[in-house]
């Protein structure tokens, strides 16, 4: 969480080090997440299961099921669950190098170009010394790195633990991935309010997922199209952290742009 800091100030603002190299990495890595959907399409496309795959009512982490047969009263059969597993655990590595590589900094202001982030303000009691206290926005920032490498977590776990294996943590993971995806982009969106147009669609994608897991626990997903209410829970995050990931991208390419315009 430390980033290129001016001299320091009362209230400790600074300037992150938008040019620094784990920026850009963090950036690009939330960013590619993108290459799910490649994936599940291709697993899709190679099912062998007796009925075809419907992303309507199959469950996303049947793709991943390592072997052939009945599952919960689901016939399933994807040969290339090797390739759904491998792109679950890419994409919650992706995430995980995310929370760790994008500095709460510079998250605060990478929506915002030119102002300095607040890691403290001052606070006055009655007749006391000035204390420094965490500011909201610093707060949020930590907040969403931690759910965002939760839900990277989570990931990484669906994809090294099918769920044909017979283990609680597939389902675990899977609540880690929904959990912390939604709320993470929940927070962002709040914190990136009126400073870009991407924090609404951000913040719905939130929104949809927290809702969709919503009633997935309400309704123990015994629902008419339960692939259809998974993928409102997933989808999201996917999308969502992907958008993050592109506002911060651009960010550090303009930032360093302009840097290499002036060294000219």
């Amino acid at each position: 969480m430390r980033g290129h800091a001016t001299p320091p100030e009362t209230t400790g603002t600074f300037l992150p080090d938008v040019r620094a190299t784990r920026a850009n990495i963090g950036g690009w890595a939330q960013l590619s997440v993108v290459q799910y959907f490649v994936a599940e399409a291709a697993v899709i496309e190679a099912w062998a299961g007796p009925e075809p795959y419907s992303r309507a009512t199959g469950f996303i982490s049947d793709l991943g099921a390592a072997s052939c047969g009945v599952y919960e009263d689901r016939a399933v059969c994807s040969p290339l669950h090797v390739l759904m597993n491998a792109s679950f655990v890419v994409q919650g590595l992706a995430l995980i190098l995310g929370a760790v590589f994008l500095t709460a900094g510079l998250l605060c202001v990478a929506a915002r170009p030119g102002v300095h982030a607040q890691r403290f303000h001052a606070t006055t009691a009655d007749k006391e010394p000035r204390t420094r206290v965490l500011a909201k926005p610093w707060i949020m920032a930590v907040a969403i790195r931690i759910l965002t490498g939760v839900s990277g977590g989570g990931t990484v776990i669906v994809g090294l633990v099918p769920e044909d294996v017979g283990s609680p943590w597939h389902f675990a993971g899977a609540l880690m991935f929904f959990i912390g995806g939604g709320f993470a982009l929940l927070l962002l969106g709040i914190l990136w309010f009126r400073q870009t147009p991407m924090s609404w669609f951000i913040a719905a994608c939130g929104s949809l997922c927290i809702g969709a897991l919503i009633i997935g626990g309400i309704t123990g997903m015994e629902v008419p199209q339960p692939g259809t209410l998974e993928r409102l829970m997933g989808y999201p995050v996917t999308i969502g952290l992907a958008a993050a990931g592109l506002v911060i991208a651009q960010r550090v390419r303009t930032v360093r742009k302009a840097n290499r315009l002036r060294q000219r």
